[in-house]
C-alpha cells in the first residue's frame, strides 16, 4: 500500500480544520492520495463527521484503524480507537461497540510509551465512568499527561470535563472557573480540533443547564455561534442550542428556547437519528409540557416511549399525567430513578414529579415517601433550587393531607424567587392560594391573581386556566386573554407564515415537529381569527399585510 502525498493530505487536514468537508474530499481526490491510507481515511472520517454523517464517519475510522495496525502504527491505532469509541457510545447508541473500542485502546497503550495517548484514553474512560470520585481521578490522570507532553488540546478539554463534573457535583464556582478557562483558550485560538471544540462547548452548556446559570450561558452562546458559523461546524451549533434551550426553558424565556431547540432538532436531523437529537427533542417536549401543549409533547416523544433516561422521563411522565394515566406516569419515573443514584441532583426532579403522580392517583403514602426522598436529595446537595424543590414537594403533600402547608410553600416560593425560576414561582403561588382559600380568602385571591399573571406572561395556558378556575371559585371574574379574541399565538403565526409559502398541512407538521391533527387545529384557529374562509385567503392576507408577529393587525 503506497503512502499518501503529504501536501495533498495536509491540505485535506487544513480544509477539515476550516470546517469545509467538501474541500477536504476534493483536496484528497485532486492530490492523487491513496484513499485507503490511514491518514486519508481519518480525514474522510472527519469530513463525514462535519456533515453529521456519523455512520460513515465511524466506518472510515474503522478502516483507518485497520490501516494503522497493518502499518504497525500503535499510536495511530490508539488514537482512532479512542476517537471512535464515543461515536458509538454517545451518538450511534451502540454501547457494546463503544466499550469494545475503548477496551482496544487501553490494550494497545503499552505500545505508546512516548505519546500523550494514555491521557486521551483516561479522558474517555472518565467520560463514561459513573462513580464521581473515580471519574475525577481519571480526569486528573489525563491532566497530568497533558502537562507532561504539553498537549494543550488535551489539557483544555479535560479541564472542561473536570469542571462540568464539579458543577454536576454542586461544586459550582470551582467548576465554572475551569470551564471559563477552557472557553477562553478556544477564543484565544489554542484549540483547533473541531471535535475538541464541540466537547468543550457541550460541557459548558451542560453545566449551565444543570446550574441554571442563564447569564453565563448568554455570554458564551454568542461566542459559540460565532465560532460555529465561522468554521462551519453545525454540530457545535447543535450542542450549544440543545443545552442553551434547556437553560432558557427553565428561565422562562420560552420564545427563545423554542427557537434554539427547534434549530437543534433540525441540525441533528441533518445526520443520523441519534441520542443527541433525542436530547434536543426531549427538551423541546419539556418546553411543550410547560406551555400546556401536551399533545405536541406526546407527539415529539412517540419514538421515545421506551426511553427512561433522566431527560426523556419527566416530559413523558407529564404527558401521561395530563391524560390521567397516573400509574403509567409513576412507572416511567420509577424506571428513570432506577438508572440514577437515588439521592443525586439528577434524581431530585424525578422524585418531585413522582410526588405529583402519586398525589394525582390518590396514593398519599407513596407521595409522602417520594417527598422524603426529594428532601434527602436536598440535604445531600444543599443548593437553593433543590431546597426549594423539596419544600414544594412537602407542601403539596401537606395540602393533600389537610395539614398546614404554608410554611413549606413559602419556603419554596422564596427559594424559587431567588433562583429566578418564574414557572416554579407561579406554581408555588397557586398552591398557596389553594391552601388559603377557606381560611384567608383575601390572601388566596392575591396569590391566585399573581399566579395567573405569571402563567399568562409565560404563555403557560394549562396552568393559567387552573389559576383562573380557582379565582372563579373565590368569586373573582377574570378577563379572557387578548390572544383568544383575534390575536394569533406565536405558534399560529408560524403556521400562517408557512401557509403563505404554500406548504401543506403534512409539510407544516414536519417543519414544526407537531402532529397533523395539531396542525389542522392551528390552521382552523388561524382561519377563524383572521375571518377568512380558506387557506388561500389566509395566505393572501399574510402576503398583503406582512403578518409575521404574534398580533394580527386590524383589518
Amino acid at each position: 500500500m503506497t503512502g499518501p502525498a503529504p501536501d495533498a493530505l495536509e491540505a485535506g487536514r487544513a480544509a477539515v480544520r476550516r470546517g469545509d468537508a467538501a474541500d477536504a474530499r476534493h483536496r484528497l481526490a485532486q492530490g492523487d492520495v491513496d484513499l485507503r491510507s490511514a491518514g486519508a481515511l481519518e480525514v474522510l472520517a472527519q469530513a463525514a463527521y462535519l456533515d453529521l454523517d456519523f455512520r460513515s464517519a465511524a466506518e472510515h475510522w474503522h478502516q483507518a484503524y485497520a490501516a494503522h495496525r497493518a502499518a504497525a502504527d500503535c499510536v495511530g491505532a490508539v488514537r482512532v480507537a479512542r476517537t471512535v469509541a464515543p461515536i458509538h457510545l454517545m451518538i450511534l447508541g451502540e454501547p457494546s461497540a463503544g466499550r469494545g473500542w475503548l477496551a482496544r485502546a487501553q490494550t494497545l497503550l503499552s505500545g505508546t510509551p512516548d505519546s500523550p495517548e494514555a491521557g486521551w484514553v483516561a479522558l474517555d474512560l472518565g467520560m463514561f465512568e459513573a462513580d464521581r470520585a473515580r471519574k475525577e481521578s481519571l480526569y486528573r490522570d489525563a491532566l497530568d499527561v497533558a502537562q507532561r507532553f504539553d498537549d494543550r488540546e488535551l489539557e483544555f478539554v479535560t479541564r472542561a470535563y473536570l469542571g462540568a463534573s464539579f458543577v454536576h457535583d454542586d461544586r459550582t464556582d470551582e467548576g465554572m472557573a475551569m470551564l471559563d478557562e477552557s472557553l477562553a483558550a478556544v477564543v484565544g485560538g489554542e484549540v483547533s480540533d473541531f471535535c475538541i471544540l464541540e466537547e468543550i462547548f457541550c460541557q459548558l452548556f451542560s453545566a449551565c443547564e444543570h446550574a441554571r446559570d442563564v447569564g453565563r450561558a448568554d455570554e458564551w452562546i454568542r461566542v459559540g455561534e460565532d465560532i460555529a458559523t465561522r468554521r462551519r461546524l453545525p454540530a457545535v451549533s447543535a450542542f450549544c442550542r440543545t443545552h442553551y434551550g434547556g437553560v432558557l426553558t427553565t428561565a422562562g424565556r420560552w420564545a427563545e428556547a423554542e427557537q434554539a431547540l427547534t434549530e437543534a432538532v433540525r441540525l441533528w436531523g441533518l445526520g443520523q437519528r441519534s441520542s443527541l437529537r433525542l436530547g434536543a427533542i426531549a427538551r423541546l417536549a419539556a418546553l411543550r409540557v410547560r406551555q400546556g401543549r401536551f399533545e405536541e409533547a406526546g407527539q415529539l416523544l412517540t419514538d421515545a416511549a421506551d426511553d427512561f433516561s433522566p431527560d426523556v422521563a419527566p416530559p413523558l411522565a407529564a404527558v401521561h399525567l395530563a391524560r390521567g394515566e397516573t400509574d403509567v406516569a409513576a412507572d416511567v419515573l420509577e424506571r428513570a430513578l432506577a438508572q440514577v443514584a437515588s439521592h443525586s441532583t439528577e434524581a431530585a426532579p424525578l422524585w418531585a414529579l413522582l410526588v405529583e403522580a402519586h398525589l394525582a392517583g390518590g396514593r398519599l403514602d407513596a407521595a409522602r415517601r417520594a417527598a422524603e426522598e426529594v428532601t434527602r436529595c436536598a440535604v445531600e446537595h444543599p443548593v437553593p433550587y433543590l431546597t426549594a424543590t423539596a419544600a414544594l414537594a412537602r407542601g403539596l403533600v401537606c395540602l393533600h393531607e389537610e395539614t398546614d402547608p404554608c410554611g413549606c410553600l413559602r419556603e419554596a416560593l422564596a427559594g424559587f424567587s431567588r433562583a429566578q425560576l418564574p414557572m416554579e414561582v407561579a406554581r408555588c403561588r397557586l398552591a398557596l392560594a389553594r391552601s388559603l382559600r377557606d381560611e384567608r380568602p383575601e390572601v388566596a385571591r392575591a396569590e391566585a391573581r399573581a399566579a395567573l399573571r405569571d402563567f399568562r406572561g409565560l404563555d403557560a395556558a394549562h396552568e393559567a386556566d387552573a389559576a383562573a378556575a380557582l379565582l372563579r371559585e373565590l368569586g373573582v371574574r377574570t378577563a379572557v386573554p387578548a390572544q383568544r379574541a383575534g390575536v394569533l399565538t406565536r405558534r399560529e403565526s408560524e403556521v400562517l407564515d408557512l401557509l403563505s409559502h404554500g406548504l401543506s398541512n403534512p409539510e407544516i407538521a414536519e417543519r414544526l415537529y407537531i402532529s397533523r391533527k395539531t396542525t389542522e387545529h392551528h390552521v382552523a384557529n388561524v382561519l377563524s381569527k383572521l375571518g377568512v374562509r380558506s387557506r388561500a385567503e389566509a395566505a393572501g392576507y399574510a402576503v398583503r399585510t406582512g403578518v409575521t408577529e404574534s398580533r394580527v393587525p386590524d383589518r
